[in-house]
């Protein structure tokens, strides 16, 4: 890709300055005579073959840019998906539970297929530019300096202007990330099959589409006043642009006229600063996205950078199995609040016993069971398991030995087979123990009765 780009960006200007030879082998046609103007008309089919190779090159060297690029999108898109979801493999429960700190993790998945992508291919348009830009220059350089002085300094308003609404932009994207995902929650709710049936029996449809539709409509006018402006200023300065060209453009003209240069170099030039012009624009454009990419990716370098407490404990069994669960005078308190969740809690389980726990909603039931599986850290006191404390357990021996179904549990879209596999997920693929597992839980005489048992797609 790096060659690619470095070869169309040295063969505009070649095909340019060929085109300028053409013109006047043509013209010399017209003034010679005899032997003189065989040689003339050979050295117009010369230049015709020699472009006719140029332009091909270019065009081969543009479709394997194109090529490169798709096959990028896919494996970088893959990466990045892949990396955000290895670091929320590394959070806790309560940086899910953090609206700002999803909201990163929202604004992060948002943007992660294309960012990333985007930098990079404007990296290599801003070399492939740049690499135009010093071969332009070059021959502009042989006709007047001022001419190059010129071509760099005329896309420099429309640049600062876009860079500015480029900030603007992102300051809206980010501020807006608790109406996007109320948004995207309004959308869940009114299309999947678990929030339907309250939608249609509660009569909710009505009222959820118009707060949909109201923050729409908020974002809107907010997008459509930034476009406008951005559009405005760059119409007003992309004149500028068009009057340095045809500044340039009479200026060429005039020192053909007074014969200080061909025709056919008049041509060159003139087609050698539309492309500078060209390329100038797109650097500057290339910059000016490669800023505001870097804005967004700001927001996935927070996120995957953001330090996770590293779990601690290595112990796989107790010194006291006998013991059970022990709870010494725990409580607890959620990020942010004043009151806690649980206060002083004091309980001891031990094997072969069954314990109840009822209380009203919110009175911390569910709290206790995330203590024990270690989703949560006690704010104070201590919790055992076989006499040693949890925080000393290899976390992912403790929570083998601990099964749990939420109130609000998943329903994973596996097979059925997989569904049941998932209790012991290193043994999910062996079909005698989910067998067994179903025929324990009452659950094989449903199964059998699907279309593919235990093979069924839920």
């Amino acid at each position: 890709m790096a060659v690619t780009t470095l070869v169309t960006g040295i063969l505009p200007a070649a095909i340019a300055s060929v085109g300028g030879l053409f013109v006047d082998a043509v013209s010399s046609v017209f003034q010679q005579t005899g032997v003189s103007a065989e040689q003339a008309r050979s050295d117009v089919l010369f230049y015709v073959f020699v472009e006719v190779g140029l332009v091909i090159l270019m065009t081969g060297a543009q479709r394997v840019n194109s090529v490169c690029q798709s096959i990028m999108r896919v494996l970088l898109g893959n990466k990045i998906n892949v990396m955000i979801l290895e670091k929320a493999l590394t959070l806790e429960l309560a940086h899910f539970e953090d609206a700002e700190y999803y909201d990163k993790l929202t604004r992060a998945r948002r943007e992660a297929s294309s960012r990333p992508l985007s930098l990079v291919i404007k990296t290599f348009d801003l070399m492939r530019d740049l690499v135009l830009l010093l071969t332009i220059g070059i021959w502009l350089f042989q006709f007047s300096p001022y001419a190059v002085l010129l071509l760099a300094g005329a896309g420099v308003p429309a640049f600062v202007a876009e860079a500015k609404f480029s900030g603007e932009a992102f300051r809206l994207f980010r501020r807006r990330s608790a109406e996007r995902r109320m948004q995207f929650y309004l959308e869940l709710v009114l299309t999947r099959e678990d929030g339907v049936k309250e939608v249609k029996l509660l009569q909710l449809g009505k009222l959820f589409l118009k707060r949909y539709v109201d923050i729409f409509k908020n974002i809107y006018k907010e997008d459509r006043n930034l476009v406008i402006r951005r559009g405005l200023w760059g119409y007003v300065l992309g004149l500028l642009a068009s009057a340095a060209f045809y500044f340039a453009y009479g200026w060429v003209g005039f020192a053909a006229l007074a014969g200080a240069i061909t025709i056919g170099q008049m041509t060159m030039y003139i087609a050698q600063f539309r492309l500078g012009q060209t390329a100038v624009t797109n650097s500057l454009s290339a910059i000016n996205g490669m800023y505001e990419d870097n804005l967004y990716l700001s927001t996935l370098t927070e996120y995957l950078e953001h330090e996770v407490p590293e779990q601690t404990g290595d112990q796989a069994k107790g010194p006291n199995p006998e013991d059970g669960i022990r709870f010494e005078n725990v409580s607890f308190y959620y990020s942010g609040s004043d009151s806690p969740a649980l206060h002083g809690v004091s309980l001891h389980i031990k094997p072969g016993e069954s314990m109840a726990i009822v209380g009203e909603n919110g009175s911390g039931k569910t709290t206790l069971i995330k203590l024990l599986t270690r989703l949560y850290t006690p704010t104070e006191g201590r919790i055992f398991l076989e006499g040693l404390e949890l925080k000393y357990w290899d976390i992912d021996v403790l929570r083998r030995k601990i099964g749990v179904i939420f109130q609000d549990f998943a329903r994973y879209q596996l097979i059925v087979g997989e569904n049941i596999g998932i209790g012991d997920v290193e043994e999910i693929g062996e079909a005698v123990r989910v067998e067994e597992a179903a025929r324990k839980g009452m659950a094989d005489v449903f199964v059998k009765d699907l279309p593919n048992s235990y093979n069924t797609q839920l």
